[in-house]
């Protein structure tokens, strides 16, 4: 029995030692697995006609991007609506005057 748990105690500590050894020599480089950078968000609440509840616009404005998102009552959920990319819309030129 002293046996059994005296190489049980020596096998687990192989194991922490290669753990540790494994952890102290790779390389430590983060990774971003995104390139947008941090946005700055502006939050605006409104209304919709037709429906009964609020609506939260959330506005990147370092990404360029617009989402929305209601919370039902009647399900108890909140709705979100997929983002639009606003690049394509500001880079389009006005049209000119008459």
């Amino acid at each position: 029995m002293k046996s059994t748990l005296l190489w049980a105690l020596v096998i687990l500590n192989v194991v922490l030692v290669l753990t540790f050894v494994g952890r102290v020599t790779r390389d430590n480089a983060a990774v971003a697995a995104d390139q947008r950078r941090m946005g700055d968000y502006l939050v605006i609440s409104g209304d919709v006609n037709g429906t009964g509840s609020g609506l939260v616009y959330v506005c990147d404005t370092s990404n360029e991007l617009l989402g929305a998102m209601a919370y039902d009552d009647t399900r108890n959920t909140v709705d979100v609506m997929p983002t639009i990319d606003l690049k394509p819309i500001f880079e389009t030129p006005a049209p000119k005057a008459r």
